[in-house]
């Protein structure tokens, strides 16, 4: 570890992205998260997405885990995503997949400003700095209303109609694309992110995302 990593760590001590608990140096998680968190194995980590060749992901959206979203997304802390960046790309590793390309469905531009950073651009980073992939920014987003305020998924289809577009086509052409995102809920946001790559000339997608909701 470099002097200024040691510096750092002196002066932000890294804690545990889920409860909060300071860590012993190089540890991801404590070790009460580690063991108690609702961790996806195997098969049940693996959802159908339409448009895609499935989305995997290592938790569920449940506890410590939704509140640990929570804060990362609505509160500034985004410094958890490289914690979550790891989980997500150990998770990719477990599932046997691989990709040419990591990118994200990006916020609107009017959600961006009000949040001030792209939670899903961020872990999207991580996992490509950590498996060794280019992250790249394909897609743009219309504004629209929150998904998060929709429940029903014909609601959540209708409101994502034609709302993304590609802004970098030589960068998927023919290749398979790795989707991240943070939580998965009825898969809708990600099949309409992977049916505008596909028909602008991706060849698959894949997808991951740190937490499956029920």
């Amino acid at each position: 570890m470099s002097f200024p990593e040691v510096l750092l760590d002196l002066l932000f001590p890294p804690k545990c992205p889920f409860c909060g608990k300071l860590l012993e140096r190089g540890a991801l998680l404590c070790p009460e998260c580690q063991k108690e968190l609702p961790w996806l194995e195997g098969p049940a980590g693996e959802r159908t997405v339409e448009l895609t060749e499935g989305c995997v992901s290592p938790l569920r959206y449940e506890g410590l885990v939704r509140e640990g979203i929570h804060a990362y997304k609505f509160h500034g802390k985004s410094a958890r995503s490289r914690a979550f960046g790891l989980l997500i790309a150990q998770c990719v590793r477990d599932h046997g997949l691989a990709a040419d390309v990591v990118s994200w469905p990006p916020l609107s531009p009017k959600r961006l400003r009000r949040r001030g950073y792209d939670q899903a651009e961020l872990l999207a980073k991580a996992v490509g700095a950590a498996l060794g992939i280019p992250t790249v920014r394909t897609l743009n987003k219309e504004d629209r209303p929150a998904q998060s305020g929709l429940e029903e998924e014909g609601e959540r289809r209708a409101n994502l109609l034609g709302a993304y577009s590609v802004c970098s086509p030589e960068e998927i052409r023919g290749k398979t694309v790795l989707l991240i995102d943070d939580v998965v809920t009825t898969g809708s946001t990600l099949s309409e992110c992977a049916k505008t790559l596909r028909l602008a000339g991706a060849e698959k997608v894949i997808c991951a995302a740190l937490a499956r909701a029920r």
